[in-house]
């Protein structure tokens, strides 16, 4: 059973892979969606594509890593409209969190990357009992 709590503008976010395994749907069919029109391309096929080594950069440690989660998180992440004003929100949320490495976030720390939205709005968006795109609240 999954815990539901009540969240605050200071509770942080994240997503929350088990919930897609738990909803049944594929993660990675929804990664997809978010390449740029160049690394769509590379991964024309969600499924099968190789682990690569990613170094930390705060603590230079090695682990593999899926290559398409890589791919959006230091290449499509960088371009210009891979956020923009136009993105609804729970998807630039979701982009948020693919270009940081799924570090949580509270509602305040997105209204000042996204620079958009109220933080009362963006928590109003994520806090409720819907989860959007697997964005739940860490659980302590």
């Amino acid at each position: 059973m999954v815990r539901w709590i009540k969240p605050d503008l200071e509770t942080k976010f994240h997503i929350d892979f088990d919930w897609w395994k738990r909803e049944g749907r594929d993660l990675r069919v929804y990664l997809q969606s978010h390449l740029c029109s160049e690394c769509r391309v590379i991964y024309t096929n969600h499924r099968g594509s190789a682990e690569v080594d990613w170094i930390d950069p705060d603590t230079a440690e090695v682990t593999r890593v899926d290559a398409l989660w890589q791919s959006l998180r230091t290449h499509c992440s960088q371009r210009p409209d891979f956020i923009t004003e136009n993105t609804p929100l729970t998807d630039a949320v979701f982009r948020v969190f693919l270009a940081n490495g799924n570090k949580p976030l509270s509602a305040t720390e997105l209204h000042e990357i996204l620079g958009r939205r109220t933080p009362k709005t963006i928590l109003r968006t994520l806090g409720g009992r819907r989860v959007y795109k697997g964005i739940r609240p860490v659980l302590k």
